[in-house]
């Protein structure tokens, strides 16, 4: 039986993941009591103990974390900020060519951000394919429900006083640092960051990834966008390209609230958006945690999954 460890559990995320494992009957998990929650040798028995061991935690407590893992057969899946651009971890997005592979030989895993797993889904195959050139200024919208932001934001939206400037969309990152760019433009192969417009709204799950180009800016004819999608994801099951169009001509962000899938689309001439649909909480956080699990356990990719 696998053994399987969350440092930190409470947040949103690790909750999430212990939620979707609880049924699972080929593992168990490895729980501390609430006192010993924060007790680092109790984490760290925990951790070495654990063939998997999942970090829900905040940048500086994820690296310390880390650094107690003297055992060479855990695997530690981190879904914090603190590995994803770190050589000496893989990064967790097995649907970009080559990092299935090295995903199953891993020990060391860095689960994708949220925002940044739609933007390289859209981005990456079209740099790859030679569609778009290193050297693109892009821009990137990103609508998200509030379960994005975790426990406290959750709660200020869900409060019976909320403050009525939360019932409308809402701006942030107005400085242009935000802490899924880093990732965004190494796993792109980008030679500058995108201006990244990210946007929390009052609906709970459900994330929409918004990229604009004018085919001016492509090396292709832009009608040939769709065809390249469906060629480099041909085989997955958890990315899926879809006509364009949308829902009578609309595009919810929630549409996939729940699953586990990523739907991408394009639509447009001159003037095209790159349009990808996700759960924030699934393939943009504890979906993603779970399937680089799976695949570094051996086991179906989907198992466990809502597709």
């Amino acid at each position: 039986m696998t053994k399987v460890f969350i440092d930190g559990s409470a947040g949103t995320t690790g909750l999430r993941i212990r939620e979707r494992l609880a049924s699972r009957k080929d593992l168990v998990l490895l729980e501390l009591p609430d006192m010993l929650r924060k007790d680092p040798e109790a984490r760290k028995d925990a951790l070495n103990s654990a063939d998997v061991a999942f970090l829900c935690l905040p940048d500086d407590a994820a690296r310390e974390s880390a650094s107690l893992v003297s055992s060479g057969s855990t695997v530690l899946i981190d879904t914090s900020t603190a590995h994803r651009t770190d050589s000496a971890w893989t990064y967790g997005f097995p649907e970009l060519h080559g990092q299935r592979e090295k995903l199953r030989e891993s020990r060391r895993i860095a689960n994708p951000g949220c925002h940044a797993s739609g933007f390289i889904s859209l981005i990456a195959p079209l740099i790859a394919e030679k569609a778009l050139s290193p050297d693109v200024l892009l821009s990137c919208t990103s609508l998200t429900g509030y379960s994005g932001g975790g426990r406290k934001m959750i709660a200020e939206y869900e409060g019976a006083d909320r403050n009525p400037l939360l019932e409308a969309p809402r701006l942030y990152s107005l400085s242009q640092v935000h802490k899924h760019l880093p990732e965004m433009v190494v796993c792109c192969g980008l030679s500058q960051a995108p201006v990244f417009c990210p946007v929390v709204a009052p609906y709970y799950a459900g994330m929409e990834v918004i990229v604009p180009l004018h085919a001016s800016q492509l090396n292709v004819e832009g009608s040939l966008l769709p065809d390249i999608y469906a060629d480099y994801y041909r085989d997955e099951q958890l990315i899926r390209v879809v006509p364009s169009g949308g829902e009578a001509g609309f595009l919810s962000a929630s549409a996939l609230a729940g699953r586990d899938i990523l739907q991408i689309s394009v639509e447009g001439g001159e003037r095209i958006t790159l349009i990808a649909r996700f759960d924030n909480l699934g393939k943009g956080a504890s979906g993603a945690a779970i399937q680089n699990m799976n695949l570094a356990l051996g086991v179906p990719e989907d198992t466990g999954l809502v597709i």
